[in-house]
């Protein structure tokens, strides 16, 4: 009787290790089945945008911050060459990156994802990425390194106001265009640049790069040894006119959706160019 009651017992245990260790199984399924997103900005990884950020894409999928310890605004797409990198683990699934929004993208591919993610949102950066302004943001910078990584990318902008930021409108549109591009992606090496007017948005629009026409300025100061140092000021600037810009979603409170790409190219240009190459020699002379 008791060599039964020991049987059983044993028997019990068994059953009860096996259902556990199923268990298990599934959960580490589930969890390697998750959409995988890494979040990043150029605000740092303090500010209250990429967190609203974060909290509306964890119903799309497991997200992960990795963001510049500090501020890193119009760093555009540098990449850290001259010194080390330190990686801290702040929080659950937040780490900082003494360095630029590029460098936090490919530090957290190579250490803490161990792979690629599903999808890059860079963001929300409290002022808008317009037109050619594209070119100095670091935040559109984040998405721009995912994108040449082959990973879906996106990065969101809103309007720079005083006071407190309402992020929530911004962090909705982040991710129903990051659904929308899971879903049906976008041809390679395209990523989507959102900027976001203040408050509720009237809908949303497909827009182009807006164009201005910058006026620099350039501010001349004296330290108290009297040599000249300098900042260089917001200057002048005069938007063309054009129904489908980016500048004029936003103006008019639309939220902006730029498809951008990293070729550079002036395609229309290349036929000007062979012609003038066509009797370019080694013995040529300048005229």
């Amino acid at each position: 009787m008791k060599y039964n009651f020991v049987i059983f017992v044993i028997f019990v245990i068994f059953v009860i290790f096996a259902i556990f260790v199923i268990f298990v199984g599934v959960l580490r399924g589930l969890d390697t089945n998750m959409i995988k997103i890494l979040v990043t900005n150029d605000d740092g990884y303090r500010s209250d945008g990429i967190h609203a950020l974060a909290a509306a894409l964890k119903e799309l999928g497991d997200v992960t911050i990795v963001a510049p310890m500090n501020e890193a605004s119009a760093i555009g797409h540098a990449l850290t060459l001259r010194h080390p990198l330190r990686l801290d683990h702040l929080s659950d699934k937040v780490f900082g990156v003494d360095g630029t929004p590029t460098d936090c993208v490919n530090i957290a591919i190579t250490q803490v994802f161990k792979g690629l993610p599903d999808l890059v949102v860079s963001g929300i950066n409290k002022g808008w990425n317009l037109g050619d302004d594209v070119t100095y943001s670091g935040t559109v910078a984040g998405a721009l390194e995912g994108a040449l990584l082959g990973i879906p990318s996106i990065a969101v902008s809103l309007r720079q106001t005083r006071g407190d930021y309402d992020f929530s409108y911004a962090a909705k549109a982040a991710a129903h265009m990051a659904d929308a591009i899971l879903q049906r992606p976008l041809p390679p090496r395209v990523f989507l640049n959102i900027n976001v007017p203040k408050g509720e948005p009237l809908g949303y629009r497909a827009t182009v790069q807006a164009k201005r026409n910058h006026i620099t300025s350039v501010g001349v100061r004296e330290d108290p040894k009297g040599r000249p140092y300098y900042w260089i000021e917001e200057g002048q600037n005069d938007w063309e006119p054009h129904d489908r810009s980016d500048y004029q979603a936003v103006r008019d409170g639309y939220v902006s959706i730029t498809p951008l790409q990293p070729d550079l190219t002036a395609h229309d240009v290349l036929d000007q160019i062979e012609a003038q190459t066509a009797g370019i020699g080694k013995t040529t002379a300048l005229r």
